[in-house]
């Protein structure tokens, strides 16, 4: 039986156990109230995500108390502002408020046109502050491109918005080692490192830390969670989009610095980390930077880069643009648990599917005690794959009899979704989630200064070396390449969607 045509009574759904009593964090911790300084809030990123995700946080029971000063290069008037933030919260919010919840999160927000100057901001912040009390602390959000980011560093110096205050800073964080350590310095010279929180949302989703509750909380996975009883990895993140209007800012970054950098690496460390001396930021940061430090450095030889069929005609793209839409490479981790277990990462634009999966290939089983024709090994190893979507689903494939005479063997599932659990409604969003921690303070979703700059000196020979571009059509997997790089292995997408539904 080929994986397309299972029947659905194969699948095992598992359900969390849900406690009697919703259990609130704010109830367990309290939270001083603070003042959001959100940076190109016009912009497409404010748009999508962080207008939305701060309406839910503000009328959820996790949050503290908040004001939000919105500033960009736009010259809305607050009334102006408004009507934009509720047309994005309207399109691109999973959670709609009400009349009086809107009411109620439109009250508390204020824009500053960027051109008013600092004295404008600070004068902003300090009115917020009033309303808050004395207790007020700053969070400052720049969704910004990374050229901007020095210049709005020194705003907030310049207007005295510093104590108190944190920092969040978006992707890409420096282009290469020279540039990053460069931005380190520069954002040294203002911000302490404890200050500072270099974002990557895909490990604000529930599954990506259910990965290490999965590995850490239960004796089944970690005995078996290294090179003796793991055949390989895979982090796969397609997107079917295309560039969204950002080609100034893509044809300066590709997919690369994009998105395997600032996304698929980080991933990565939560799947390889040994484990750490508690479950707080600091122990967690440390063995993340570990793994960033016993990677190889990326051969250009086990590089795919691919530019999707028509990018060059795109506004604001070259005619001979040499950026990559797409990339996959193999990368190496050079530790006792680690080593000889290739990991591939994949991700693109315009790609025949957008999926987020971390698939885990364990080691196939001896077959000789099994007839010939048994099906053992036909449809490929056994998987536990976590499912990075919003509906954060995890499933394990294992090979079990089917029902009837002789011995025939079949690829079953067990898999379960947080959809099915009883504490959905306390699901945050990515950026919910990680506004939350960075006002608590909390660094363990967010990179280090070290581990940064420690990905871009293991990336240098590709950035000096990359290999050519490959074209392939929008629509696809990718470049045809990508099955010579994955070999004798093969991609988990797109047969573990349709495995699992």
């Amino acid at each position: 039986m080929s994986l397309l045509t299972l029947a659905p009574d194969n699948v095992r759904n598992i359900s969390y156990p849900t406690p009697n009593a919703r259990q609130i964090r704010h109830n367990n911790e309290t939270l001083p109230p603070h003042v959001i300084v959100l940076f190109g809030a016009a912009g497409d990123l404010a748009k999508r995500k962080l207008l939305p995700g701060l309406a839910y946080l503000d009328q959820s029971a996790f949050s503290p108390e908040i004001r939000v000063v919105a500033t960009s290069l736009e010259d809305f008037r607050d009334e102006e502002f408004l009507q934009h933030a509720k047309a994005a919260i309207d399109e691109f919010g999973h959670r709609h408020p009400t009349d009086e919840q809107w009411a109620n999160f439109a009250a508390k927000v204020h824009y500053v046109p960027q051109s008013a100057g600092p004295a404008a901001l600070a004068a902003a912040v300090a009115a917020a502050e009033v309303e808050l009390g004395s207790e007020a602390r700053r969070l400052h959000y720049l969704s910004v491109p990374p050229k901007a980011a020095q210049a709005v560093i020194s705003m907030l110096e310049d207007a005295d918005l510093v104590k108190r205050s944190k920092v969040v800073m978006e992707k890409p964080f420096g282009t290469d080692l020279d540039s990053a350590v460069a931005l380190n310095a520069f954002v040294h010279r203002t911000f302490k490192e404890s200050q500072i929180f270099r974002i990557d949302h895909f490990l604000g989703k529930e599954a990506a830390q259910n990965i290490l509750a999965f590995r850490f909380a239960n004796g089944l996975f970690e005995p078996i969670w290294n090179r003796n009883f793991i055949d390989h990895i895979q982090i796969d993140i397609p997107e079917k989009l295309g560039l969204d209007k950002r080609a100034n800012f893509y044809e300066s970054t590709g997919a690369f610095k994009d998105m395997v950098v600032t996304h698929l690496f980080q991933v990565m460390a939560f799947v390889v980390m040994e484990p750490p001396t508690a479950l707080e930021p600091r122990a967690i940061s440390e063995e993340k930077d570990k793994v960033f430090r016993s990677m190889l450095p990326l051969n250009p030889d086990d590089v795919v880069r691919g530019q999707y069929q028509g990018y060059r005609d795109e506004p604001g793209v070259s005619a001979e643009s040499e950026t990559e839409t797409f990339i996959a490479l193999k990368v190496g981790i050079d530790n006792w648990r680690w080593a000889g277990v290739p990991i591939y990462l994949r991700t693109g634009k315009k790609m025949a599917e957008g999926q987020r999966i971390i698939s885990v290939a364990f080691k196939e089983a001896p077959r000789t005690m099994f007839p010939a024709g048994a099906g053992v090994g036909s449809q490929g190893p056994n998987h536990l794959t976590f499912d990075l979507a919003d509906d954060s689903k995890v499933s394990l494939s294992f090979y079990g009899k089917r029902p009837g005479p002789g011995m025939r063997l079949e690829k079953l599932s067990m898999q379960f979704s947080t959809e099915q659990s009883g504490a959905v409604a306390d699901v945050l969003e990515a950026y919910e989630r990680l506004f939350l921690d960075a006002m608590r303070g909390d660094h363990t979703l967010f990179t280090t200064a070290e581990g940064i700059e420690a990905l871009w000196e293991r990336s240098t020979p590709l950035l000096r070396d990359p290999p050519a571009v490959k074209m392939y059509p929008a629509g696809t997997w990718g470049p045809n390449a990508i099955h010579q790089l994955i070999a004798p292995n093969a991609w988990r997408l797109p047969f573990e969607r349709m495995w699992r539904e």
